[in-house]
């Protein structure tokens, strides 16, 4: 959240007591078990806060459930795309580089544009504006906030190459829920050719199997083109994607990046977009640096 301009300034300025979840996926789900548990823990920012604002993602099904529970002893703010909420997107249009949606509060309805494509994206915009009318801060100057937001690097990080292939190097970090906004993100692309280079995803413990298989699926479902997959458990990304019917003469398996890059500078022409999504301990970021 600290890089959405006004927001930034959170820790300089006079404020409630604030907590913010945005989310309750699979990350860590080796180590607790099951995303109850990773709920029940992410709730423990509420110990010792002092009749805290509670923002959350109305979208995720078990906060939505959490706050309908809790919405009448708790000073709670939600905001989301799908589920009606305190805060709500409407009338998005989503481009390649951005995307627009008009939010609407309990007072107004404003126009905003967010500089980074992809519908999480907009779930965080709205999450900034909950923060921001929270802290009473001047709707201009939230809006102003999320329109100057400028992504990290390694997280969908686009550069187009001098033969025309973009690439999106989002290989920073990865979940289940990641891949599938980030798969999606590629699907929507206009390029020619969507190739997706896949890594494994850490700290899943026994859940490891299933859940890379649900990133095949995924795969499958937004029609990649091209599957290219690295790491223990990413073999069961291209078995699942495989077994739903992708070509198998589309899906690449490989033990090590050098292959993915060599195999990548032989196969891909003017116009390809390529996707790098693993975990950060997977070190894709090097393939994006070495093509």
């Amino acid at each position: 959240m600290n890089h959405f301009g006004e927001i930034s300034l959170l820790s300089q300025i006079a404020r409630p007591n604030i907590c913010i979840i945005t989310n309750i996926g699979t990350s860590h789900i080796g180590n607790l078990g099951s995303r109850e548990n990773i709920l029940k823990a992410k709730l423990e920012i509420l110990e010792g806060a002092d009749n805290p604002t509670i923002i959350v993602n109305n979208d995720n099904d078990l906060l939505h459930k959490w706050q309908k529970e809790n919405r009448s002893n708790m000073n709670i703010i939600t905001y989301g795309i799908h589920e009606p909420s305190d805060i709500n997107a409407k009338q998005i249009v989503l481009e390649e580089d951005g995307s627009e949606f008009i939010c609407h509060t309990e007072n107004e309805s404003i126009k905003v544009k967010v500089p980074v494509g992809g519908e999480h994206f907009i779930l965080n915009s709205l999450c900034a504006v909950s923060v921001g009318k929270a802290l009473k801060i001047e709707t201009d100057k939230i809006i102003k906030g999320i329109e100057s937001f400028e992504l990290t690097k390694k997280r969908m990080d686009i550069t187009e190459l001098k033969n025309g292939v973009k690439i999106i190097n989002d290989a920073y970090n990865a979940s289940l829920e990641s891949m599938q906004a980030s798969l999606k993100y590629l699907s929507k692309l206009k390029e020619n050719r969507k190739i997706a280079v896949l890594g494994d995803m850490l700290e899943l413990g026994e859940y490891s199997q299933k859940l890379h298989e649900e990133v095949g699926e995924e795969v499958y479902k937004n029609k990649i083109d091209i599957l290219m997959c690295s790491g223990k458990n990413a073999k069961y990304i291209a078995k699942r994607a495989k077994e739903l019917g992708m070509l198998e003469e589309n899906i690449y398996y490989f033990k090590t990046k050098e292959e993915i890059i060599n195999k990548l500078k032989e196969i891909t022409k003017k116009g390809d977009v390529i996707l790098l999504k693993a975990s950060n301990g997977m070190k894709f970021f090097d393939i994006a640096e070495k093509i």
